[in-house]
């Protein structure tokens, strides 16, 4: 079980980049297709993304694919325990949020429109993860 933090929203707005504070402690989405990384570049070293706030591992490159919906996608968490699903039917839509289990930011939702072998497009903004390349 992951052992959980909390800050007061003064913390977290020390910690964030006002975009990462919008995004994952007020469930903002960023703009679709605003991503940063090269996908083609993080698969071929490999490595992992990281919760932004708190430093949980989150997804590996291996489960990371190209969904066109905008944002990044993987296929399933590192570990079910890093991640809880909520509902969330906001903006008149039946989702599923995607939160930290460690710290609660708001990291995006899931959807069962994946490719096999999962069938999930755990659809992630990328302001809410922080790579790290395979040492």
């Amino acid at each position: 079980m992951i052992k959980k933090i909390q800050k007061a929203e003064e913390e977290w707005k020390k910690i964030l980049t006002p975009e990462q504070y919008e995004v994952m402690r007020k469930k903002r989405t960023e703009r679709s297709f605003s991503c940063p990384w090269d996908t083609a570049k993080h698969k071929k070293i490999g490595g992992v993304y990281y919760c932004a706030a708190c430093d949980l591992p989150l997804f590996r490159t291996e489960e990371k694919y190209e969904s066109g919906s905008g944002w990044p996608s993987y296929l399933a968490p590192i570990s079910p325990e890093h991640i809880e699903e909520h509902p969330d039917n906001s903006l008149g839509m039946q989702r599923i949020e995607v939160v930290c289990a460690r710290c609660g930011s708001h990291l995006g939702h899931v959807f069962p429109d994946g490719p096999p072998p999962t069938g999930n497009r755990y659809c992630i903004n990328s302001v809410a993860l922080k790579f790290k390349p395979k040492k």
